[in-house]
């Protein structure tokens, strides 16, 4: 009894301490205490100054799980319904109304375990460069002195930054656990935001330089997570694709089919090739990517299949920030004069005097990517209404306040009053221009999930007025609507958010091989038969 006493006892201690062993061995518990720091402030956690390092360690080890480990547990419930929807996952009755519903079912389906987080977090260097652009590595490694062999392609790039990252910290007198701002000290300011926006992390409207870095190392793990996932579905495709193509079906094709899915799957096809010879080549082909290396090439095979030019699936987020740029310079092409001044304006973009209109359009073009001004007298532009209203009548200016009280006063006229007033106290300074701020600041943030919808109809027509848009007859408030937070968008964060653009591309892609390879294999299918029926009808 005194045995068993004894083992129970050993087993529920062991129990114990594998259950709390994250807690003591948990990735900050190595930190730097300016790293302590640095991740709560990026995660707009509040700490006290000063305190000391268990005092950080703690606050930190309470917003741990839901922010660095499980970061779904802050979503509300759309952002919860649209990943399990992205995963193919239904949303169950039961859960839709609650949040914890949802929370239980998204932790299911999530990208990674939390064992695996917590390990990712003691080796940041392992995945915070893998979002980066291949431009992006290449500044870093001339600027650090990185010696790439030639030619520089970004696999090889992002091995040797990798490889250099402590070194490089050390060198610079930095940490590299939780890295400062010397990791981005080669990117511009527009380069952050662009990252933010090719990611899914809509930048706000700030300057601050340290708030987009903020932004961008704390979402960094999310966007490596969203980046792998991709990556995998890629390669389950093309290698699901390969595993049904049985040599029965590849001999039972004619010489279009099997030049059809070579092309189809970038496989280059020599001139003049037979059609055994385009056999064994699709053959080939199939072995490569049901081998060993199952992973890297099926997504190569993937990449070259949906983009006929056979570029890799890390090209797909370039490929939708194009396409981004290429309807923000559509969009920009029909803004009037005046609201291409104002996105100048609201940026800081000096514009030169007698500026055409052709030229401004390409001035805003250039600067698509440029982070806008945090308050300009263009941030009162997108205000409802009564916002306005109780702005002007807490401004303490006595010729807005006037304008607020007027009953007769259009939305136009209360936008003119409070960039008027905006301008005032901006010059003044103080606890006016403080007071401005602090309720735009207020404003944006209760409004922007509803931006647009207590609108009138007259002022979401003078509002896309301003832009030179013309209102199609009989288009609907909702249509009106719709156009107006299409507009504020571009202007107000240069370019829309690609990210789901790239996601959505790629969901099409993987749709469109799919169907394309299973009405091949069904047509082979067929042709066999017929093959088979045919040598029947001979014997």
């Amino acid at each position: 009894m005194r045995l068993l006493s004894t083992i129970l006892s050993l087993a529920l201690t062991a129990n114990v301490v594998v259950g709390s062993n994250w807690f003591t061995k948990a990735a900050y518990n190595k930190w730097h205490e300016t790293e302590l720091e640095r991740w709560l402030s990026d995660n707009d956690i509040p700490y006290p100054t000063p305190a000391d390092r268990k005092d950080l360690e703690d606050l930190i080890q309470k917003n741990w799980a839901s922010y660095a480990v499980s970061p779904y547990k802050n979503w509300d419930t759309d952002k919860l319904t649209s990943y399990l929807q992205s995963k193919g996952v239904e949303t169950k009755d039961s859960a839709k109304s609650t949040k914890d519903g949802l929370v239980s079912q998204v932790a299911n389906a999530w990208y990674e375990t939390e064992d695996k987080a917590q390990t990712a977090w003691s080796d940041v260097h392992e995945w915070i460069l893998d979002t980066w652009t291949e431009s992006s590595l290449k500044a870093f490694a001339e600027k650090h002195g990185i010696p790439v062999p030639q030619p520089r392609a970004r696999d090889t790039l992002l091995q040797k930054v990798r490889s250099n990252y402590e070194t490089v910290a050390k060198k610079a007198g930095e940490t590299a656990s939780y890295p400062g701002d010397w990791l981005y000290s080669t990117w511009s300011e527009s380069d952050l935001k662009e990252w933010l926006d090719t990611h899914g992390f809509p930048a706000p409207q700030v300057t601050d330089r340290n708030r987009l870095i903020s932004l961008v190392r704390r979402n960094s793990r999310l966007a490596y997570l969203k980046l792998q996932d991709q990556k995998d579905s890629a390669a389950a495709s093309a290698s699901s694709t390969y595993a049904t193509l049985t040599d029965k079906i590849i001999d039972a094709w004619g010489e279009s089919q099997l030049k059809e899915f070579c092309d189809k799957n970038g496989i280059n096809v020599p001139q003049g090739s037979k059609v055994n010879e385009l056999r064994a080549l699709v053959r080939k082909n199939r072995a490569e990517i049901l081998g060993d290396n199952v992973s890297a090439s099926a997504a190569s095979a993937f990449g070259a299949a949906t983009s006929k030019a056979g570029n890799q699936y890390a090209k797909a987020t370039n490929d939708a920030s194009l396409a981004a740029q290429d309807a923000f310079n559509s969009v920009v092409g029909t803004w009037s004069e005046s609201r291409l001044k104002a996105y100048l304006d609201s940026r800081g973009v000096p514009v030169p005097q007698g500026s055409k209109t052709d030229e401004l359009r390409a001035l805003v073009r250039r600067n698509s990517h440029k982070a806008a001004h945090p308050y300009t007298a263009w941030s009162w532009d997108d205000l409802s209404y009564d916002n306005l209203k109780s702005y002007l009548a807490s401004s303490g200016n006595a010729a807005a306040k006037k304008i607020g009280e007027s009953s007769s006063a259009t939305r136009d006229d209360l936008v003119e009053a409070a960039q008027s007033a905006y301008s005032s106290a901006s010059s003044a300074g103080g606890s006016s221009y403080a007071s401005a701020t602090n309720y735009l600041a207020q404003a944006t943030e209760a409004a922007k999930q509803s931006t647009f919808d207590t609108w009138s109809e007259s002022e979401l027509k003078a509002y896309l007025d301003s832009y030179g848009i013309p209102v199609p007859q009989g288009s609907t408030i909702n249509d009106l609507r719709a156009e107006a937070r299409k507009q504020y968008t571009y202007f107000k964060y240069g370019t829309t958010n690609p990210a789901s653009t790239a996601f959505a591309k790629l969901g099409e892609n993987v749709k469109g091989a799919y169907h394309w390879v299973v009405d091949q294999l069904s047509s082979g299918s067929e042709a066999a038969q017929k093959k088979a029926g045919d040598l029947k009808e001979e014997l």
